[in-house]
């Protein structure tokens, strides 16, 4: 590595992109015991907040493509995580449901990503870490 990242120094969004990619590589890590992505795990946790809504809802919500949310959902339903069920308001439409093994997984996920954070915060210290969720949260 070399000490000197020249323009670089100034620019925020590549110390955001060097911080992205540490956070995920240590939730990747954290995850791998479960088998689930940090993308997966997303999905779960706005499913299992938000039970029926539908895909088009879940795909806005995370920001995640058509194509990219299909076959994510279809990757969890294949594991028996997650069914796609008619929706009582829109025949057109499926409303998503963890399944029993979908809660259970997200349970144990949940308690990963708490340790996971639990680092970050660790890492960061208390003040740095409330000042950056304020800041990215608004």
């Amino acid at each position: 590595m070399v000490s000197d990242i020249g323009a670089l120094t100034g620019h925020l969004g590549y110390f955001i992109r060097r911080l992205q990619i540490w956070v995920f590589q240590d939730f990747i890590r954290t995850l791998a015991a479960i088998e689930l992505s940090p993308a997966q795990f997303s999905v779960l946790a706005v499913i299992h907040a938000n039970e029926g809504l539908s895909q088009i809802e879940l795909g806005n919500t995370l920001g995640i493509e058509r194509a990219r949310l299909v076959r994510l959902l279809n990757r969890l339903e294949r594991r028996g995580l997650l069914e796609r069920l008619p929706s009582t308001g829109d025949g057109r439409r499926h409303a998503l449901r963890l399944t029993p093994q979908g809660q259970s997984t997200f349970k144990q996920a949940r308690a990963l990503a708490e340790r996971h954070e639990a680092g970050l915060l660790a890492k960061l210290g208390d003040e740095r870490y409330r000042a950056l969720m304020g800041a990215l949260r608004d």
